[in-house]
């Protein structure tokens, strides 16, 4: 039996309320008939045009992706600029846009939910609590079976898809980690939150230099968390095999592929 992009959108709704969502996002949907028909999804990251082409390319009819298009504002949509592109590219196809963002962060199978599994942490809970407690920003908890700075930074470097940044540390390689803060693409928002300031290293991406800095220097002064840094597009990467099998479960009969297509904007990096 075939769903329409609107009971694709309903079913999006009960995984990832929208209400979840952040003020300032924009998730849903994005463009396509609601009354379309839809028998394949495609999820991604991003949606660049080489997403969109590789949607169209797999047949898909709508393409899911994490982070929405037209978060802010948009002027134009000429075919000149990569926003317009897109959009031109799918709705010829007839291919459906649908993002899930910070709603589907916020989830306890969520980005930061899903990051904290592959860890193997235990009893973890929102960094910052919503509603119900169980859901909210990033995750904190502990190690089945304490580390170092070092060995943690390596296995996130095994689990995680390959970047140009790789996996950046601010910390000793010896330090004993035990409790473990993260947050699934940009958390320096997070820095001063007693969650992470109380847990032994934070791990979350797009930390600049003078937040990073700061939290540095006063961790060595008085004591507080080391920081690892990894690639924004990677760490919510992992989530898309996860929303995958929630679909598949929510949606028999419908086909779910997952992009491996490498949409971290850094090409290469030399190493000094």
């Amino acid at each position: 039996m075939l769903n329409t992009v609107a009971e694709i959108s309903a079913v999006v709704e009960r995984l990832w309320p929208i209400g979840g969502a952040e003020g300032w996002d924009a998730p849903g949907l994005l463009s396509g008939d609601p009354q379309a028909a839809v028998s394949h999804i495609h999820l991604a990251v991003d949606a660049v045009p080489d997403v969109a082409a590789e949607a169209i390319d797999t047949g898909a009819d709508l393409l899911l992706v994490h982070h929405p298009l037209l978060l802010r504002g948009v002027t134009t949509v000429a075919e000149d600029r990569f926003k317009g592109a897109v959009l031109a590219r799918l709705i010829r196809a007839g291919c459906a846009l649908l993002a899930a963002h910070t709603n589907a962060d916020v989830v306890e199978s969520g980005t930061s939910g899903t990051l904290a599994g592959r860890l193997g942490m235990v009893n973890a809970r929102p960094i910052v609590a919503g509603i119900p407690e169980s859901r909210g920003i990033g995750r904190v908890g502990e190690l089945a079976e304490p580390t170092t700075l070092g060995r943690l930074a390596r296995r996130l470097a095994d689990i995680l898809p390959a970047t140009a940044s790789g996996v950046r540390v601010s910390g000793g390689y010896e330090t004993p980690i035990h409790t473990v803060a993260v947050c699934g693409g940009a958390g320096d928002s997070l820095l001063a939150e007693p969650a992470v300031l109380g847990a032994d290293v934070y791990v979350t991406s797009d930390l600049r230099h003078h937040p990073a800095s700061e939290f540095r220097e006063n961790a060595v002064l008085s004591g507080g968390p080391a920081l690892i840094d990894v690639s924004h597009w990677a760490s919510e990467w992992l989530w898309l095999e996860v929303a995958a099998d929630e679909l598949r479960s929510a949606l028999p009969g419908v086909k779910v592929t997952v992009s491996d297509l490498r949409t971290d904007p850094w090409d290469f990096t030399i190493v000094q």
